[in-house]
């Protein structure tokens, strides 16, 4: 009688070979949407910072973060890593400063949409060998230029530098496009427009910095004015960078009234010089005060921006898995966990900065 070869449940989980191939077969259908993970009631973990990180493996002043993507991949690829392992439901690529414009300082205008779409690559392979749902966001940035009339950005201009980066993003296997740390309504428009024409959903940040207010003088509690006449809704808007993390929880008060989900990635504590090299006053400890105060003020999405790494990023896992949602902490509630606030509060009727500068 011939035997037959087809095995048995149980015998299936205890061959070691098919386990293997059979997680091979799980692991690629693990892939999801950010809209998939946002419509669960959990809070959502982003990544750290990228280019402190990179400072300490070896990156040099003035060398452009994205030149790793292709130089020293393995770089980029341990840092995606350590966040996947520290707990990150989302993590940005290596591609802040990958337009035109900013490459262009270094001659590699040319390079965009390969250094785009090889960044998104590696993120995505980082992304795929875990067994729960990790998204890709492929990072974009400002551009450094300003608008017309204050400058010679063009909307045209911009939407063509982005869209450049958002098709290699798209390709090289990014879920969402993340327009982050941007302080003009007018660049936001233009990214979120590229990201829209070629289907990639879109997450944007703004960064608060200037008297509680963006660089342009957009106040936190208008951040939804800035999508009201857009095509597609954003899934999410909020906050990075910015200054301190008591700062970037304050502001987050202010945007009760988005209607999406909200956004906070915060730097870790307050940077100051020693030497040359910029260190960040935040503990773990701080950063886990951080997000549990972040998840009582409403966010959704919660992350660290500047000087934030992976053990940061493992203590805010675990004291968001940890807690439940309370009441909105008071200003005096964050001050006396985080720290002093740089900034005073947004206000409708705070001076609005009258000089402009580049980033």
């Amino acid at each position: 009688m011939r035997r037959n070869t087809y095995l048995t449940l149980p015998e299936r989980l205890t061959d070691s070979r098919l386990q293997a191939l059979r997680w091979r077969a799980i692991i690629p259908a693990m892939r999801t949407s950010l809209s998939d993970l946002l419509a669960s009631d959990r809070v959502l973990l982003a990544d750290g910072a990228t280019g402190t990180n990179y400072f300490q493996a070896g990156l040099t002043s003035g060398e452009p973060p994205e030149f790793w993507t292709t130089d020293r991949p393995e770089e980029v690829t341990k840092l995606h890593q350590q966040f996947v392992d520290a707990g990150a439901d989302i993590i940005l690529t290596n591609t802040f400063g990958c337009n035109p414009h900013r490459l262009k300082l270094h001659n590699a205008q040319d390079r965009t949409y390969e250094l785009a779409k090889r960044a998104a690559e590696l993120a995505r392979k980082v992304a795929d060998g875990v067994d729960r749902p990790v998204v890709v966001a492929g990072s974009v940035g400002p551009t450094g230029e300003l608008f017309e009339p204050m400058g010679a950005l063009t909307h045209v201009t911009a939407v063509e530098s982005f869209t450049t980066q958002m098709r290699g993003l798209l390709d090289g296997g990014a879920d969402v496009a993340w327009i982050e740390t941007m302080s003009s309504p007018e660049e936001v428009r233009a990214a979120a427009e590229a990201a829209t024409s070629v289907g990639l959903p879109y997450v944007a940040t703004y960064s608060f910095d200037t008297a509680g207010r963006t660089m342009m003088g957009v106040l936190p509690q208008a951040l939804a004015d800035t999508f009201a006449s857009h095509a597609a809704a954003p899934l999410a808007i909020g906050a990075n960078c910015g200054v301190g993390a008591s700062d970037i929880l304050v502001t987050l008060l202010h945007m009760n009234n988005a209607p999406c989900a909200i956004v906070t990635k915060g730097n870790c504590g307050v940077p100051h010089f020693e030497g040359t090299q910029a260190v960040y006053s935040g503990t773990p400890k701080l950063m886990a005060n951080y997000a549990t105060l972040a998840v009582d003020a409403g966010a959704r999405i919660i992350g660290g921006c500047c000087g934030t790494t992976p053990e940061h990023l493992a203590a805010m896992r675990a004291a968001i898995d940890s807690h439940v949602r309370g009441t909105p902490p008071t200003i005096e509630t964050i001050v006396e966990q985080i720290g002093p606030l740089t900034n005073a509060a947004p206000t409708d009727n705070a001076k609005k900065p009258t000089r402009r500068s580049r980033r």
